[in-house]
C-alpha cells in the first residue's frame, strides 16, 4: 500500500467539487508547492542561523559562482536586478566585511568585487546547512530515482520556460 500524505486528502476534496480535475496533475503541482515551501523554510533557517539576509546570501552566492570575483554589472545581471539595487547590496556587504572592492586590473575606471575570507565563510556555512537540509529531504530516494526526478522536472521546467516566453 502506498503511504498517503496531506495532498491526497486535498485532491479528494477538490475532485468532489471539480469532477473533471486531473488528480495526478493536481497532486504533482501541490506537492511541488509544498516541497518548495519546505526548501524555502530550510533556506530561511540557514540564513537566520548565519545572520544573513536573503539578498546578502544571493549576492555572495552569485559572486562565489563566478569564482569569487566579478564586476557589479555581472552580478546584477546574474541576479536580474538593477545596477542601483546592486550598489546598495554591495555597500551592505562591504560594510560587513564580506566583499572588497578593487580597481579592475584591465580598466582603472572600473571596479571588481571580490569575496573576502569572511564573505566566503559566511556563504559557505549557510550553503552547507541548506545543503544538509536538502540532502535529508532527498534521502528517501535512491540515486537512480533522484536522476529520474531531476530529468522529469527538467522537462517540465523547459516546457514552462518555453510557454513563459
Amino acid at each position: 500500500m502506498v503511504d498517503r500524505d496531506a495532498v491526497d486528502a486535498h485532491v479528494e476534496r477538490w475532485r468532489a467539487v471539480l469532477p473533471d480535475l486531473d488528480p495526478v496533475a493536481e497532486g504533482v503541482v501541490v506537492r511541488i508547492e509544498h516541497l518548495a515551501k519546505h526548501l524555502h523554510r530550510a533556506k530561511e533557517k540557514a540564513l537566520a542561523d548565519h545572520d544573513l539576509q536573503a539578498f546578502e546570501y544571493a549576492t555572495l552566492h552569485a559572486l562565489a559562482g563566478r569564482g569569487g570575483t566579478a564586476t557589479p554589472t555581472e552580478i546584477a545581471t546574474d541576479l536580474r536586478i538593477s545596477p542601483a539595487a546592486m550598489s546598495g547590496r554591495l555597500d551592505t556587504l562591504h560594510r560587513r566585511g564580506f566583499i572588497a572592492r578593487e580597481v579592475s586590473p584591465t580598466d582603472r575606471r572600473k571596479v571588481d568585487v571580490a569575496l573576502t575570507d569572511a564573505g566566503r565563510a559566511a556563504w559557505r556555512s549557510a550553503l552547507d546547512v541548506q545543503g544538509a537540509a536538502e540532502e535529508r529531504m532527498l534521502a528517501v530516494l535512491t540515486p537512480a530515482e533522484r536522476g529520474r526526478l531531476a530529468a522529469l522536472l527538467r522537462r517540465v521546467l523547459l516546457a514552462a520556460d518555453a510557454d513563459g516566453r
